[in-house]
This record gives C-alpha cells, sequence and structure tokens, in this order.
C-alpha cells in the first residue's frame, strides 16, 4: 500500500509528491537496481524522482508527476501481487498511463487510478500486458470469436495468441490447437524435404513452437504434439476441414493469397477460435498477387464477432533498436511511394 504525503502545487505546471510505500523490500524492488527504474520515469516524464528509504519525492510539471505517483502505484500493486518487476515493465506501465491520458475513454483502464493490464496465465507463466495495444489485443480474445494482429515485427502478436491459446487448453475450454503457417518460401510444396510432416514445416512454425515451450512444460508440449492435441497443419492441408473446440492460429498471414484466406477462415467450428496474424508491410508473395490479408481486413473490418488489432512501431516491445528499424524501414518505403507520385 502507498500514501501520499504533503503534495504541493507551486503553480497550475509545476508540482511535488512524496509517496510512501508501506513495505520497505517492495520499495527497493519498485526502484530498481541503482534506481534505474526510477531514472527511466525521470527520462520519459522529464520530472525529478528522489527516494528516500521507503518513500519518493516526486518534482516537476504537475501532468508528470500525477503520471509517475500513477506508474509507481500501479508498479507497486503488481509487487503486492506478488509478481515481478523488469525494467520493460515500468516501459510499459509508461506507455499505458500516457495512453490513459491521451485517451479518455479508453474502456480497459481505470482512470485516474490504478491501471489494471490484460494478463494470459498459465501454470509456467505469466504473461502482462506490456503496450496499450497488446492489452486490447490480448482482452480482444477473450471476447471474439475471429482477432486479426496486424504490425511489424516485435510487438508480441504471435507471442500474445500462441500464450492464450495454451492457457484456453490448460483451463480446459478447448481441446487441441492448431497451427498453421504458409510456407511460401517452398511454394507450399513440401514434399522434397525429408521427414514427416512435422519435419518438413517445422522451420517455418519455429516462432510458434518457441512461445509454445516458454508457456508450457517442454515434455508437456511434446505429449500434446504426439497425441494431436496440439496440431501442426500446413495452410495448403487444412481443406476440406472443419475445427471445432480449438484455437486455431495462422501466422504470417500475410503470405496467403485471397483463396487460402477465404478457405482457412471458413474452417471455424463450433466452440473454436481464430487468431490471425501478420505483417501487411512483409509481402513475400510473387508480384502482382494481392495479399489474401490484406484483403480480409478490409472485407471484415466491422463484422460481427471479429475484431481487428492493429499494432504500430510504438508498440514494439522485443528491443528499442527494432522499433528504431522498423521506423527507418518505414520511412524509406513512404519516401520511395512518395518519389513515385
Amino acid at each position: 500500500m502507498s500514501r501520499h504525503l504533503a503534495p504541493t502545487l507551486d503553480s497550475a505546471t509545476a508540482s511535488q509528491l512524496e509517496l510512501a510505500f508501506d513495505d520497505n523490500r517492495l520499495a527497493s524492488q519498485l526502484y530498481g537496481d541503482f534506481d534505474q527504474h526510477l531514472a527511466l520515469l525521470e527520462q520519459r516524464l522529464s520530472i525529478a524522482a528522489t527516494p528516500r528509504g521507503n518513500h519518493v519525492m516526486l518534482k516537476g510539471g504537475a501532468s508528470g508527476v500525477d503520471q509517475a505517483r500513477r506508474v509507481l502505484e500501479s508498479l507497486y500493486g503488481q509487487l503486492e501481487d506478488g509478481q515481478s518487476l523488469a525494467i520493460s515493465d515500468v516501459d510499459a506501465m509508461i506507455r499505458m498511463i500516457e495512453t490513459e491520458d491521451s485517451q479518455l475513454s479508453l474502456p480497459t483502464l481505470e482512470k485516474k487510478g490504478r491501471v489494471r493490464m490484460a494478463q494470459i496465465a498459465t501454470r509456467k507463466a505469466t504473461v502482462v500486458a506490456r503496450s496499450p495495444a497488446q492489452d486490447g489485443y490480448m482482452r480482444a480474445m477473450e471476447r471474439s470469436e475471429l482477432v486479426f494482429g496486424t504490425g511489424p515485427a516485435g510487438t508480441g502478436k504471435t507471442y500474445l495468441a500462441v500464450a492464450y491459446a495454451a492457457s484456453l487448453l490448460e483451463r480446459g475450454d478447448i481441446n487441441r490447437i492448431v497451427l498453421s503457417r504458409p510456407a511460401v518460401e517452398a511454394g507450399e510444396r513440401l514434399g522434397f524435404l525429408p521427414g514427416d510432416m512435422k519435419d518438413k514445416v517445422d522451420p517455418y512454425l519455429r516462432p510458434l513452437y518457441d512461445a509454445l515451450h516458454d508457456m508450457m512444460r517442454p515434455e508437456h508440449v511434446e505429449r500434446c504434439i504426439q497425441t494431436g492435441i496440439i496440431e501442426v497443419a500446413p495452410l495448403a492441408f487444412m481443406r476440406g476441414r472443419t475445427l471445432a473446440n480449438a484455437v486455431v492460429i495462422l501466422d504470417e498471414a500475410q503470405n496467403t493469397t485471397s483463396m487460402q484466406m477465404k478457405m482457412f477462415l471458413t474452417r471455424l467450428g463450433e466452440g473454436s477460435k481464430m487468431i490471425v496474424t501478420g505483417d501487411p508491410t512483409q509481402i513475400d508473395l510473387p508480384p502482382g498477387q494481392k495479399s489474401g490479408l490484406v484483403e480480409a481486413l478490409g472485407l471484415l473490418d466491422g463484422v460481427e464477432g471479429v475484431h481487428i488489432s492493429r499494432f504500430t512501431d510504438r508498440d514494439v516491445v522485443r528491443h528499442a533498436m527494432v522499433a528504431r528499424i522498423v521506423r527507418a524501414y518505414e520511412a524509406a518505403t513512404a519516401a520511395k511511394t512518395a518519389l513515385r507520385t
């Protein structure tokens, strides 16, 4: 529990506020090693944060001080709930608070109070939303039967989809997980690769396997694959099936054709959910061939039961450098487009 001590408003634009936290041990975790969490607050919110034991003095602009208070109180609440805290969690909370202030009606946040970010929990790990877009995406997977997650690499689209599927499987809400991905590099003709079907498509589905192993024990993953509870299904082999009581994930969907996308979406059966992820700026189809993902986003926007989550470079959580790389490529693409017009 935190307490506010001696708040002082110097003017409409300047403020100082002293916070006190009841647990010294948790307060130390809140500040971070060498107070690095407070240093990030200072940098991002243009305030000064001075710790003294379990007290923190915040000084700066009134808006920045209030945002810093909400960040610290929300993170302290997570620590009280037994969650760990890393610098990336602090960055995520700052983003959530900033979005809360810029979007006054954002429904998933508690205005001016403790922010409760969406979570996905399995026996092995708990994943907490690290950006406003992730928060909306995770909540949409609970509410909607068909969810599209589009945007650049590093935003967590695929990872969160697999985590959500794993959580439903562990809870017994579904009977199986189906993982699919177009193998564009092999022209969907996988016969020349060695091994059985799983061996043939493993290179294309490795990101999905990696996420599964983060959420479930390796031996459990392997047992589920062997028994068909977790199924690897190349997109070309999905035709004619109806998938019931399952979470079906289509990754790299920007590389599907219009026909493939329609075929995939119409596999949805009773008690199932579909999650389609992809980056419309990374299409590897032959020139002139329209992406099934791009077409579906236009056709299905606004359809009941369908939710589209669009991520941007601001939502990249993999590494700060990834966001800068994405922005550089987007700027180059925009410049080429401008020259052509």
